[in-house]
């Protein structure tokens, strides 16, 4: 047995709200080193008829992290990209518009947007933890929780590291459901 334990690993034993957030940590991780090290043709690999690519991916995540932790939860702009951005409800400019970015744009832009949502989660669980009110509303229903959204957030860490996984394994076969304990992304 080793004492080298991955940051990424989630307690054995530990609170509700320690077991919910290193979870997001986890999938976090382990959708980062799907996506790691690829170049742009690598990100633009496709699979049967989706039209999902890995750099679809890491932008349409790092849109997701901005809204939720700026807008959904505290009600502020999400910032650049994502305001001046032709953005509709269906996620289609951030998956098609990566192909056009340097996979450098599209790894900064994600491990930024993920630096910032921690900061801004740190903030919301020290002002309050998970169970207040985040902004977001659902009109007639009232305001989701900060649990509620995290919850949501780790649903779509879920869907997409598997479409990560299955997509990274037809660019160079890489598999594994987590990564190596001493990894950090290269790129």
């Amino acid at each position: 047995m080793t004492d080298n334990v991955p940051s990424w690993e989630p307690p054995l034993a530990g609170t509700e709200s320690e077991h919910l957030l290193a979870m997001l940590e986890r999938l976090r991780t382990t959708f980062r080193w799907k996506a790691d090290g690829l170049d742009a043709a690598g990100l633009a690999q496709r699979i049967g008829a989706s039209d999902l690519t890995i750099g679809g991916l890491l932008k349409h995540l790092a849109r997701v992290e901005d809204i939720t932790f700026a807008w959904k939860m505290r009600g502020e702009s999400p910032g650049e990209p994502w305001v001046s951005a032709p953005l509709d409800d269906s996620d289609a400019w951030e998956f098609g518009s990566a192909a056009d970015d340097s996979p450098e744009y599209l790894y900064g832009l994600y491990d930024a947007a993920v630096a910032r949502s921690r900061e801004r989660l740190a903030a919301i669980t020290a002002d309050g933890g998970l169970d207040q009110d985040a902004h977001w509303e659902w009109p007639g229903r009232g305001h989701f929780s900060v649990r509620r959204i995290v919850c949501d957030l780790v649903e779509e860490y879920g869907r997409h590291t598997g479409h990560a996984d299955l997509l990274r394994e037809a660019v160079d076969g890489r598999v594994g459901e987590d990564p190596p304990e001493d990894w950090t992304p290269v790129s």
